[in-house]
């Protein structure tokens, strides 16, 4: 086991200085580990928790291989990184979760999909397309037929990239790059399993989680934790996630999205090799966060409990409509007088409709009455601006 990442200098860069690096470093801290983090923005949420803090392009070659050059171990907390940097360190000894292929494959929605194929993994039927007048005419010639999904392979990015397609009127919304299209599942529940594993193959999944999306802005709004679900269906989702961590070869946290239709069939939807919006509970409800797990995986250390001690919903707080400028939190008080109720603030100063501004988990022997209660809190805490 490598334990000599305790108060040493041995360094973990991190590329992204976002929310899910912030509550990354906090088990950083809490186990006095080194970190550096490169981030576009100045203001990045990340900057004050970690010992080194770099402004700089995540996209741009030079600067993720020199920022990574003198790191023991560089990993990710959003997947829009240069990959060809990453190779390039990892040929040179630097070690890097996830690993550059995999990474690569996740990058390309379009390689996603083809990967599932290939590795006989259940995911909806698909085609792919150049540009939106080549998504029209397929739709003209049968090739594909109303409802859809349209994804852009790349960039796609908290509900970004993604358009759904009910009827002829939405075709005027399609994104004009190269994309997929899929079928549109008969949705009955989105789930989402979040599997962890380190270099000696040591492999655990949390339980699944039940995801609930703002309507027109395709981003988690709700997420009940655990999810009663067949245990049949846990079991094949959990078993499907594990033979994607492996297969990928990925250490540290792989999150898998699922859609189960009205039948009962279960399809993976997309896939996210680092800390996820749909493991934000584990803070509060596991045995082990998500963010200790990722550390535990990318540092070969043993895996910790995946054990849910108590049930939980999570509440995304997003700017509200009509508010853009500096951020107010209307009614915080009231909801942190509120037992049970836990709140982050993610520390971006402006706030702007629909932009994650932080969240609020709510833990409650009862998962019914911690719905109620982050029902409650989503009504309460208004994300506004001065």
């Amino acid at each position: 086991m490598n334990t000599s990442f305790f108060s040493t200098q041995k360094k973990i860069g991190i590329l992204g200085g976002g929310q899910l690096g912030k509550m990354l470093l906090q088990t950083t801290r809490t186990w006095d580990i080194y970190t550096k983090v490169l981030d576009p923005d100045k203001e990045a949420p990340a900057r004050l928790a970690c010992n080194e803090f770099q402004v700089g392009s995540l996209m741009d070659y030079n600067t993720v291989f020199n920022f990574g050059k003198d790191c023991d171990v560089v990993t990710i907390e959003i997947e829009h990184v240069n990959v060809m940097a990453l190779q390039e360190l990892k040929k040179q000894g630097v070690t890097v979760h996830p690993d550059p292929h995999a990474l690569e494959i996740i990058n390309d929605k379009g390689l996603q999909k083809m990967f599932f194929k290939a590795n006989d993994l259940p995911t909806s039927d698909f085609m792919f397309f150049e540009n939106r007048d080549d998504v029209m005419t397929g739709l003209e010639q049968g090739d594909i037929a109303l409802p859809f999904v349209q994804k852009s392979r790349k960039d796609g990015y908290d509900g970004r990239g993604v358009q759904i397609v009910n009827v002829v009127a939405d075709t005027e919304r399609l994104l004009n790059v190269p994309c997929l299209v899929e079928d549109k599942v008969d949705l009955k529940m989105e789930i989402a399993i979040i599997a962890s594993r380190n270099m000696q193959g040591q492999v655990a999944c949390y339980d699944a989680v039940a995801m609930d999306f703002v309507e027109g802005a395709n981003m988690l709004d709700l997420l009940l934790y655990p999810v009663a679900i067949d245990e049949a269906l846990l079991s094949k989702a959990k078993e499907i996630a594990s033979e994607l961590i492996e297969k990928l070869n990925i250490c540290g946290l792989l999150a898998v999205e699922f859609f189960i239709d009205r039948k009962n069939n279960i399809f993976i939807n997309e896939i996210a090799p680092r800390p996820h919006n749909s493991g934000h509970q584990t803070i509060e409800s596991s045995e082990t966060s998500q963010y200790e797990q990722h550390l535990r995986g990318i540092l070969n250390l043993p895996l910790g409990s995946t054990k849910v001690n108590i049930p939980s919903v999570m509440v995304n707080l997003l700017g509200a409509e009509g508010y853009s400028g500096n951020v107010f939190y209307e009614n915080i008080e009231e909801c942190m007088a509120q037992a049970g109720v836990h709140i982050h603030i993610y520390g971006k100063k402006q706030t702007r409709p629909f932009r994650k501004m932080g969240h609020v988990t709510v833990t409650n022997d009862s998962l019914e009455e911690a719905k109620k209660i982050a029902q409650w809190v989503k009504q309460t805490l208004i994300v506004k601006s001065l």
